[in-house]
């Protein structure tokens, strides 16, 4: 008897299924000079060229953003490189990278420079450790705007002091159809916490994915908000995998069926809106993690979940499309990949 072949997606679902990734963010400032938002050209100019010079060495990969094409900027956006704040066309804005795109400074947004990392799933710590070890470098060659009383000096008041936002990435629908996010999004409010969209503050949770993140900066050690944050992050996984056995119990026709038409009319539909697309691969998500969907991947439907977003797809088509013609290319790649039944459980093997 030939031994099946292990589940090489059962890992990926373990690790990923609920937190899909952890990112920290530190905000800093030159001494001495304005904030990007009063600063005069030439500051943000010179701002630009001494941040880009000293992360060189770590981030060789730099972009001048300011007089880059929309959709360019759009595709760094829904890859979580820059906030919503370099979409539009800021002065003498630029993004330095790392090879493997898991390190970035922005330059020139909201603060001066903005250092970020990203870990895949939880791994707040790692990112932390990341960040820390990439701001000394930083450091090193700049000179920060620091208060001995306050901490690092920035241009929103709510990021003063460690300069410090960590968030994790979460995929949760259990609570969602249950009706519990609400309550306990209010509830993180009450303890320093805050709940966001898929790209953060203002945006809304599609696909049932939100930002769950740190709001304290002041009078916190980063240790201390980490901890805090990753043990919260924790007790909502718990929550969701809670609210998940429940829908599968007590609700199980409900979640089929979901699970079975959002599948249906992904592998089908002529047009698709991004939208549309984020919340049918969500409840094909969740069908998958349920064990209800077969023959489709996680790691499949998270590669889409990037792919069918407006910028990835115009940019793998290699044009600029309007609206309808956005919506029948996604439809299309959408058909192609799921649109293929899985074998049937009684079909036989020929040889």
């Amino acid at each position: 008897m030939i031994p099946r072949a292990p589940d090489e997606d059962a890992a990926y679902r373990e690790a990923y299924g609920i937190v899909l990734s952890s990112r920290v963010r530190l905000a800093r400032n030159l001494r001495g000079l304005p904030f990007p938002d009063r600063a005069p050209p030439d500051v943000r100019a010179d701002v630009r060229r001494r941040v880009q010079a000293a992360a060189r060495a770590a981030l060789p990969i730099q972009e001048e953003l300011a007089d880059a094409p929309p959709l360019r900027r759009q595709m760094l956006f829904e890859d979580h490189l820059i906030s919503r704040h370099l979409l539009d066309d800021r002065p003498e804005a630029a993004l330095c990278l790392n090879e493997a795109r898991t390190q970035a400074v922005m330059i020139n947004e909201e603060d001066h420079l903005r250092i970020q990392v990203l870990r895949p799933g939880l791994a707040l710590r790692e990112a932390w450790a990341d960040a820390n070890a990439l701001d000394d470098a930083l450091e090193a060659q700049l000179d920060y705007a620091f208060s001995s009383s306050l901490g690092y000096l920035t241009s929103c008041p709510t990021n003063v002091g460690t300069g410090m936002r960590a968030s994790a990435m979460m995929h949760l629908p259990g609570l969602v159809l249950q009706n519990e996010m609400e309550p306990i999004a209010n509830g993180l409010g009450k303890i320093g916490l805050t709940v966001r969209g898929r790209w953060g503050e203002g945006t809304a949770a599609l696909g049932h994915m939100f930002q769950v993140s740190n709001q304290l900066t002041l009078g916190l050690a980063e240790e201390r908000i980490l901890a805090d944050l990753e043990e919260i992050v924790k007790e909502i996984a718990e929550h969701e995998r809670n609210a998940r056995e429940r829908l599968k119990r007590e609700r199980k026709i409900f979640v089929e069926d979901l699970a079975a038409r959002a599948r249906g009319l992904l592998a089908a539909a002529r047009l698709m809106t991004a939208q549309e697309a984020l919340e049918r691969l969500s409840e094909v998500r969740l069908g998958i993690a349920l064990g209800l969907v077969k023959g489709i991947a996680m790691r499949q439907v998270d590669r889409l979940l990037l792919e069918v977003q407006p910028a990835h797809l115009q940019t793998a088509a290699g044009r600029l499309m309007g609206g309808e013609e956005r919506d029948a290319a996604r439809a299309g790649q959408l058909r192609a990949e799921l649109g293929r039944r899985p074998p049937a459980a009684t079909e036989k093997r020929t040889t």
